[in-house]
């Protein structure tokens, strides 16, 4: 029986080429996420305080007294803004004004466009959790066989209510559905269904946004998700 030969100089240099790539790619998973968050709020802090600081007097702001700029000051300085506008908007005078500028924002045919879909957007998505979806349903769509994940925005009213009872369907309200697109949710399809073509989740609107954002990777609470990255797998 011959003796074992030792490993030859290039076997060792590329077991320990492999080895250095494993925990080059392992880190990579770990390390990506994280900067790629503190990347884009560090940029979203810095795109707030471009905008907002040449709006604050010189005298308010910190650098002139301490000598350094730091970054998040603007973000400060619209936070406050912001509570200041909502405290006073809640209050009789301040719906008063918002009546009376929309009202002459109304007779101006470009600007009444773009800020009422501005307002309709902010509505929508900085609403109470009581005026967003009610829940997360799924329908047969695009055709029958195929399932599509929906968010339910509110019993169908007016007209289209009316003509669906007219036409048979007093026993099988109407809903008014939204189907979102991926990888963005935000666009997408309203349909008007009924209840008895729609089949309930139990998933939170939150959970079925994020199964359609990441494309059917992430599913609610882990459940039947991808497994976690073996950072062995690599090496």
């Amino acid at each position: 029986m011959s003796p074992t030969r030792p490993p030859s100089e290039s076997a060792r240099r590329s077991s320990l080429f492999g080895r250095a790539r494993g925990n080059f790619l392992a880190g990579l998973i770990v390390v990506a996420p994280i900067g790629m968050t503190v990347w884009l709020i560090w940029t979203l802090i810095g795109w707030v305080d471009g905008f907002v600081l040449p709006l604050v007097p010189r005298q308010f702001r910190p650098e002139q007294y301490i000598g350094i700029n730091l970054r998040g000051v603007g973000v400060i300085f619209f936070l406050f803004f912001t509570i200041l506008i909502g405290w006073m908007a809640k209050g009789f005078v301040g719906r008063q004004l918002i009546r009376a500028g929309e009202s002459i924002v109304d007779r101006m045919p470009f600007v009444r466009s773009v800020y009422g879909g501005a307002k309709q957007i902010a509505e929508t998505v900085f609403a109470d959790s009581a005026n967003n979806f009610d829940r997360a349903v799924l329908i047969e769509y695009p055709r029958r066989g195929a399932w599509a994940i929906a968010f339910v925005s509110t019993p169908a009213k007016g007209e289209v209510a009316q003509k669906h009872v007219e036409g048979g369907g007093a026993d099988d309200p109407l809903l008014s559905i939204f189907v979102p697109t991926t990888p963005n949710p935000t666009s997408g399809f309203l349909l008007f269904l009924a209840q008895s073509e729609v089949v309930d989740l139990d998933m939170s609107v939150e959970d079925a946004a994020k199964l359609v954002i990441s494309a059917g990777l992430v599913y609610p609470n882990g459940k039947d998700a991808l497994p976690e990255p073996d950072l062995r797998a690599a090496e």
